[in-house]
């Protein structure tokens, strides 16, 4: 058996590469294009990328034509580069610079020698291309953004460098792709696939035809269009409502998950970052350290949840059997749990709905303390209760199909151990945490997926931004629910609560006729350290929603940087997103105007204030950040002009 086995792998073996030999002689002649690669010119065809779309069809992104000079440096012949030069309006260093680096990539290859010249820019230059010999133009499509919001949920188009090159061979130098937003989330469905020629030349480098009468070509496939799950209408109008205002906006549609708004602010005009005038933009927007356009608060920003998050501390309370809807706790202005935690609900006898809708601390601060002190295991009751928290989409970061987020914080017995080198962890510790102002940490997409939660009566959906793909099924994890902890029956009576905060509660002035919210009003506080010492800041100002209040179709969630207290900002600007999507129109005309026409700059000076005095080294980088809203105004001028 021996004897035949080792020959017969010989002979298989034999058999095998001769098979690939002929293959790849006389079969494949992929081979015989690369080594004819002097005589080909090859030539990329570039697909336009896919459009965007809003929920309701709107036109969002759309594509312009475009114009790249490519250079390959070995066809250089005799130019003269001083009429090159002043014809494109760039310097002979620039020249020089470009020239260089297309040297280093390949001599022989073609690489991109200035990048998306305009309709002017591009006759000028063809007129003489003849002239100079190695360059050529070529065409392709840039975005044209027909809103002047979105910023940060686009993204934007840029060139690739040498280690996306590296990673990935699809891309070769000059080539575009898409940076934060959907744009870099479903860069591979918009790009679509170049399209490649292979041109035939002469022994004077002129093109004779297509190589193999165009049998290795391909053709471009434009990329797919994507239909978003944002509502354009409200989107714009949360983005107006948001001028002069630091912070973010979040609304989901609670039965699908899907994210109907997603406002950061300030934000920028998404065509700032197309054209040649992108990069000296981009650098503008990069360098404001201060309001952090690029930096999305909705997604990325963690605050308190401050006193929205009694909405947990109280359906955990009832599923733990330490509360029900009879349990009564007296609030004398507050409660003492080893720190006096003080309330503006006055001296009452409170119960579930009343302690939810005049936001009790001690109500909660109670319900929190029985929580913890059920087991006796301190680290395990911290534990059961983080798991709890966790179950409404809390301390993690969901999933969504953006390329960005914050995980937040829910403290578990590890954080505490810590904190506490392993001794008992008593329930006045961390008390803070039944109010939102521990050590618990939320972004506004956090806080808006746990109200669609509520409103579902205990599950949500893996909160999403693309409804529809056209020609492909979305992922099935966005359609799957997620339980958390807490049984259906314990909602009702949390709900009736939130109803009544706009009722009788703490937004009982928000209250919109016809249209019953069920909300929660919230205040965090803000502190800031600078140079080794804490400063007290104006307090954010949160507000949580869902409504209608039976069969919901919105939920959202607003944070307002030092915005004084829920309802003087977040709760009116969430009332006004909420009635607007459910209704159609406003009813509160005096909201609005307050909204529009409101401003907390006062605010944000006076922390612009404390930073640069403490740090006197940053006062030169203000006095920048003072002209970036200047100068990218005038380089967005001159990119109209040209």
């Amino acid at each position: 058996m021996r004897k035949i086995i080792l020959p017969s792998v010989i002979i298989l073996s034999a058999i095998v590469l001769i098979a690939k030999i002929f293959y790849l002689q006389v079969i494949d002649e992929t081979l015989k294009l690369k080594a004819e690669n002097n005589a080909i010119k090859k030539v990329f065809d570039f697909p336009e990328r896919g459009y965007i779309y809003d929920r309701n069809g709107k036109l969002l992104v759309a594509n312009q034509p475009s114009y790249d000079i490519m250079v390959i440096p070995r066809e250089i012949k005799n130019i003269d580069t001083t009429e090159f030069c002043k014809l494109l309006n760039i310097t002979k260093d620039y020249f020089i610079n470009k020239l260089e680096k297309a040297n280093v990539y390949s001599p022989r290859l073609p690489s991109v020698f200035l990048a998306q010249l305009n309709k002017a820019e591009y006759a000028a230059f063809q007129e003489k291309e003849r002239k100079f010999e190695g360059f050529y133009t070529q065409k392709r499509a840039l975005r044209d953004y027909q809103v002047k919001d979105c910023a940060n949920i686009f993204g934007f188009i840029t060139q690739v460098n040498e280690a996306i090159i590296e990673k990935n061979p699809y891309y070769n130098p000059g080539d575009l792709i898409g940076k934060q937003g959907v744009e870099q989330q479903y860069e591979e469905i918009l790009r679509g696939v170049k399209g490649v020629k292979y041109l035939l030349r002469d022994k004077h480098n002129k093109i004779i035809g297509p190589y193999k009468d165009g049998a290795f070509d391909t053709i471009a496939q434009q990329g797919k269009d994507l239909t978003l799950t944002i509502d354009h209408e409200l989107q714009k109008y949360g983005t107006e409502l948001m001028v002069n205002k630091r912070g973010g906006i979040v609304a989901i549609e609670p039965k699908t998950g899907e994210i109907l708004a997603l406002v950061s602010a300030p934000t920028y005009d998404p065509s700032l970052l197309v054209g040649r005038q992108r990069s000296k933009n981009y650098t503008a927007l990069y360098n404001d350290s201060i309001s952090k356009p690029l930096y999305d608060r909705g997604l990325q920003a963690t605050y308190p949840p401050g006193s929205p998050f009694k909405i947990i501390t109280g359906l955990i309370g009832l599923q733990e059997e330490v509360i029900d809807l009879n349990s009564t706790f007296y609030c004398n202005g507050g409660a003492n749990f080893g720190r006096f935690m003080k309330c503006h609900c006055g001296l009452h006898t409170l119960q579930l709905n009343n302690g939810t809708y005049k936001s009790c601390n001690s109500y909660f601060g109670n319900a929190y303390k029985r929580t913890i002190e059920k087991y006796k295991d301190s680290y395990f009751s911290v534990d059961n209760w983080a798991n709890h928290v966790k179950s409404f989409g809390l301390g993690q970061f969901l999933g969504t199909d953006m390329p960005i987020g914050a995980k937040g914080l829910v403290p578990t017995s590890k954080t505490y151990e810590r904190m506490y080198n392993g001794a008992p962890i008593r329930s006045s510790y961390i008390i803070s945490n039944s109010i939102g102002q521990g050590e618990v940490l939320t972004s506004p997409l956090q806080l808006a997926n746990m109200m669609a939660a509520v409103a579902n009566r205990g599950y949500y959906y893996t909160p999403h931004i693309v409804k529809k793909i056209k020609g492909q099924a979305l992922d099935k994890k966005y359609t799957t629910k997620h339980y958390t902890t807490i049984a259906k029956e314990h909602f009702p009576a949390m709900i009736q609560g939130l109803a009544d905060v706009y009722n009788v509660g703490t937004a009982s002035t928000l209250k919109v006729e016809g249209l019953e919210i069920c909300g929660k009003t919230g205040t965090a506080e803000n502190k800031i350290r600078v140079a080794g010492k804490t400063y007290q800041l104006k307090d954010h100002s949160i507000f949580v929603a869902f409504a209608p209040k039976e069969n919901p179709t919105i939920a959202i969630a607003v944070f307002i940087e030092n915005g004084y207290w829920g309802s003087r900002w977040a709760g009116p600007i969430a009332t006004l997103l909420v009635e607007k999507y459910v209704n159609g129109k406003i009813s509160r005309k005096d909201l609005e105007t307050r909204m529009l026409n409101g401003s907390i700059e006062d605010e944000y000076e006076k922390i612009e204030n404390i930073i640069f005095q403490r740090t006197p080294e940053r006062k030169i980088k203000k006095d920048t950040i003072s002209n970036i809203k200047n100068k990218i105004g005038e380089a967005r001028k001159e990119e109209e002009n040209a």
